[in-house]
C-alpha cells in the first residue's frame, strides 16, 4: 500500500510541477489515480502558422511530464476549429496540409527539445477523428450546445483569441461546443490546455451530467510576448490586483505570445541570431518578477528544463565575468529583485539556453523534410 501510495505522490508531482497552473480539480484526480483509472489526455492545437515557444516548449514539457507519470498522449490538431476561426485565409485544404507537415513536425520536435518522446504522443488530425464517427460526434456537440445559453457562448469567444465583446459569426458560436464535444467523443478525462481555454474546459465539467463520467481539466502557463509595453504590464497588474477575471482574460488575450504577432515570439525554428535579438529587445524591466517576459521565459521554460535535468542555472556578470549558479528559479528571482543580477546578464543566459534547448528542431527544419515544410508555411502566409 505504501508503495502504491508514493507512486500517486509522484505522479501528481509530476502532474502539479510546472507549468501547470490550475488543476480542476486535483480531488477528482487523486480520485482517479487512486482507483487505478488510466489517463487519456489531450491537447488541441488551431492550425494557425508558426509554432513559438509557449505552443512547443510550454505545453510539451507538460506532454513530456504525462508521459512519465503513465497517461496516453494525444495532440489533437483542430483543423475545423481552424477554418471556423479563419486561421491561414480559412482554406480548410491548406489548413490540413500545414498540420500534417510543418504543425505536427514542430510539436514533435518540441517533445524532443523538452526531453519528451514523440513516438509516445499520437497525433490526430480533427477530420479524420470525425469521419469515423460522424454522427456520434455531432450528438455531443447537440449535447453540450442544449446545457449552454447564448451569453455563455458569446462571453466564452475568448478561448478564440477574441474579446468579450468583439463582432463574431454564428460558426464561432458553436466553436465551444464543438471542442467539448471532442473530449467526451474520445473518451478523454485529462484534457489539456493554456489558461485561456478555461472557459471550455468549465463548460466541459458542467457538460459532464449529459455524459458517463467527468474529466479533469489541466491548464498550463500561458507564455507572455515579448515586446509587450509597460502600459500593457500595468494593466495585467492591475486586473490581477482586481481580481476581475474577464479584465485579467482580455488583457492576456493582449500581451500573450502570438503566432499571428510574430515581433512577439520565438519561435522554434529561429535561428541562433534571431533568438539573441528578440531577446534583447525583450522588456524586462529591473528588479521586478511579474509580467516581466524574460522572467516569464525563465520561469516557465529554463528553470524547469534545468530541474527535470538535475543541473543548476548559471548567469555570467558581462562586466566582471563572475559566475552566480542557482538552484532554481526562487533563488533566481530573490536575487534578481535584490539587483544582483542585471537584466542584459539575465537575457543572455536565457538567449543562450533557448539555442541550446531547441537545437533539434533547429536542425530539423534547415534541410531536408523540415525545411521542406516550413517553407510550405511561409509561402501560404505570404501568398495568402
Amino acid at each position: 500500500m505504501k508503495n502504491y501510495a508514493d507512486k500517486v505522490e509522484k505522479t501528481m508531482a509530476l502532474i502539479k510541477r510546472n507549468p501547470t497552473e490550475e488543476i480542476l480539480t486535483e480531488q477528482r484526480l487523486i480520485e482517479y489515480l487512486n482507483n487505478g483509472v488510466k489517463l487519456n489526455h489531450y491537447i488541441g492545437f488551431e492550425i494557425s502558422g508558426m509554432v513559438h515557444l509557449g505552443t512547443g516548449l510550454v505545453s510539451m514539457q507538460k506532454v513530456a511530464d504525462l508521459q512519465e507519470a503513465g497517461a496516453n498522449t494525444n495532440l489533437f490538431l483542430a483543423d475545423y476549429h481552424s477554418t471556423i476561426n479563419n486561421k491561414l485565409g480559412g482554406d480548410i485544404d491548406n489548413i490540413r496540409k500545414i498540420a500534417l507537415g510543418y504543425f505536427s513536425k514542430a510539436l514533435q520536435q518540441s517533445i524532443k527539445c523538452v526531453g519528451g518522446d514523440p513516438e509516445r504522443t499520437k497525433v490526430v488530425l480533427a477530420s479524420d477523428f470525425y469521419r469515423k464517427d460522424a454522427l456520434k460526434y455531432l450528438e455531443d456537440v447537440i449535447k453540450v450546445a442544449k446545457g449552454m445559453s447564448l451569453n455563455r457562448a458569446k462571453r466564452s469567444v475568448t478561448i478564440l483569441g477574441r474579446k468579450s465583446g468583439d463582432d463574431i459569426s454564428l460558426a464561432q458560436l458553436l466553436y465551444v461546443p464543438m471542442q467539448v464535444a471532442d473530449i467526451y467523443s474520445q473518451n478523454l478525462n485529462l484534457p489539456h490546455a493554456g489558461m485561456d481555454q478555461r472557459k471550455a474546459h468549465v463548460v466541459a465539467l458542467d457538460a459532464s451530467k449529459n455524459f458517463s463520467y467527468s474529466p479533469v481539466a489541466l491548464h498550463h502557463h500561458l507564455l507572455m510576448g515579448i515586446n509587450i509595453t509597460e502600459e500593457q504590464r500595468k494593466q495585467v497588474l492591475e486586473a490581477r490586483q482586481q481580481k476581475d477575471r474577464d479584465k485579467l482574460d482580455n488583457s492576456i488575450i493582449d500581451i500573450k505570445m502570438s503566432k499571428s504577432k510574430p515581433a512577439s515570439a520565438i519561435f522554434v525554428h529561429d535561428s541562433e541570431e534571431d533568438i539573441r535579438s528578440k531577446i534583447n529587445k525583450a522588456l524586462c524591466p529591473l528588479r521586478e518578477v511579474e509580467v516581466n517576459p524574460v522572467i516569464d521565459i525563465t520561469r516557465y521554460i529554463i528553470a524547469p528544463i534545468f530541474e527535470r535535468r538535475g543541473s543548476e542555472m548559471e548567469i555570467s556578470n558581462a562586466k566582471t565575468g563572475a559566475v552566480k549558479t542557482f538552484a532554481g528559479i526562487k533563488e533566481l528571482e530573490e536575487a534578481y529583485i535584490k539587483g544582483e543580477v542585471h537584466p542584459l546578464d539575465l537575457k543572455s543566459m536565457v538567449a543562450e539556453n533557448l539555442i541550446r534547448i531547441l537545437e533539434p528542431s533547429r536542425k530539423y527544419f534547415a534541410s531536408g523534410e523540415g525545411l521542406r515544410h516550413l517553407n510550405d508555411l511561409k509561402e501560404l502566409m505570404i501568398t495568402r
